[in-house]
């Protein structure tokens, strides 16, 4: 049986925890074990990332559907040897399966942000509607500077569904955007993308602005689906 090795690892940011140990553990892996090198216990890596041991197992499964290691009965997770089929059919099984997941995430935006953006029309405050001008305001001179302007995009999204005044949906959507913020940033950066997402914004603004529910909803249905050809044309 090969060696266990003592690794070092970076500390992990929020975001994407599960991903950034897979990408820490490949990294590993390919420079300082070889087929047979067991990888050390679940719990020794989540205290040396830093993070929960459901994060540590999200990872493992990423490297075992990627071919680079596999669980043992009773002893753990062993490093495999690499073979062309072994990275490439799992690779293409990946790439499958996220772009099923990215359709069904963005269906559910479908479903459930136009209704919001219709209850923000009706429900939307004074103070709602200058802090909606103020996130499109920032994002135009972001996008004027050059800049990316991921935050402002966020923020803008999130403050229709606080104007909803509902505080599970808020949860949901925050949920949803996590699970979509790879996605969407790598769409934010396509030629034109940021200029038609500040457009659609400003037409669900004006629309929540007059209290037009209907023309509200028209146009967040409108943003969303330009969003997604743009996403789904990234696959």
């Amino acid at each position: 049986m090969g060696s266990t090795a003592k690794p070092e690892f970076e500390a992990i940011r929020r975001n994407k925890v599960y991903e950034e140990v897979a990408r820490q553990l490949e990294q590993f892996i390919a420079e300082r074990m070889k087929p047979g090198d067991m990888l050390p216990p679940e719990r020794e890596l989540a205290e040396s990332f830093g993070v929960s041991r459901s994060s540590i197992r999200d990872a493992i499964r990423r490297l075992e559907l990627v071919g680079m290691v596999e669980p043992r009965q009773g002893s753990g997770t062993v490093v495999r040897e690499l073979s062309t089929d072994t990275l490439i059919n799992p690779l293409t099984t990946v790439l499958v399966q996220k772009r099923k997941l990215v359709v069904e995430l963005l269906d559910v935006r479908k479903m459930l942000e136009p209704p919001l953006a219709s209850r923000a029309a009706t429900h939307a405050s004074a103070g709602d509607i200058a802090e909606m001008e103020d996130i499109l305001r920032r994002q135009d001179e972001k996008l004027r500077r050059g800049e990316a302007a991921i935050e402002e995009d966020n923020e803008f999204h999130y403050t229709i569904a606080m104007a909803s005044d509902n505080s599970v949906v808020l949860k949901v959507l925050d949920v949803l955007m996590d699970l979509l913020r790879e996605t969407r940033e790598r769409s934010l950066q396509v030629e034109g993308r940021p200029q038609k997402s500040l457009a659609g914004h400003r037409r669900i603004l004006a629309a929540i602005k007059r209290h037009d529910a209907v023309a509200a909803e028209l146009a967040m249905r409108r943003h969303i689906e330009e969003v997604s050809e743009i996403v789904l044309n990234k696959f």
